[in-house]
């Protein structure tokens, strides 16, 4: 049976889950890139960084020159967390950031809604992996939805489109090189 032009265009334009992980450098590289993209098409995109409260270099480069169409909010602290004991209030501000997604995924705002380190939020026990399944699962069918990470789960690799990992081959850390910014923060 020959799919109609409306069902074939419908699949092709279809939001997408695209899920980066691993445990190689650049996951969030690659989110802003896709975000990029996006917003170079007219969309209007949405970043949530989770565990995130530093004021990064991308943070500054957006918010000078690309507000309009790209807004980030983060939900973290400037600070390591631990994952075998994370304070109160990181979990709290990841809970957060959760509510802030699920809103804006619903909202139907946004073209592209990047959830920046969700899948270590959900390894760390910040946030339940089937509130995170059932926010995947509601998004609207235009919507496309970027989950970044390490340890990305299964149940979401499972949901996804496309899943990229990024590997470690080799990192200037192991070379006495520390954080610099520009390059990691």
């Amino acid at each position: 049976m020959q799919e109609s032009i409306a069902a074939t265009m419908e699949r092709f334009n279809r939001g997408l889950v695209l899920v980066i992980t691993g445990d190689g450098k650049g996951k969030t590289t690659s989110c802003l890139g896709q975000a990029l993209r996006s917003i170079g098409h007219g969309n209007k995109v949405l970043i949530i960084q989770f565990m995130k409260g530093e004021k990064y270099g991308e943070i500054m480069a957006i918010e000078k020159y690309l507000s309009e169409k790209l807004t980030t909010i983060q939900c973290g602290l400037a600070s390591f967390v631990m994952k075998d004991n994370p304070a109160p209030l990181d979990v709290e501000l990841a809970q957060e950031g959760l509510a802030i997604a699920k809103k804006a995924i619903a909202s139907g705002e946004y073209q592209m809604v990047i959830l920046d380190e969700i899948n270590v939020a959900m390894d760390f026990g910040l946030v339940a992996v089937e509130d995170v399944v059932d926010m995947v699962k509601a998004k609207p069918p235009r919507m496309d939805l970027v989950l970044s990470g390490r340890y990305a789960p299964q149940e979401i690799m499972d949901l996804a489109d496309m899943v990229s990992e990024i590997k470690e081959i080799k990192h200037h850390y192991h070379q006495g090189v520390t954080a610099r910014a520009g390059i990691e923060h």
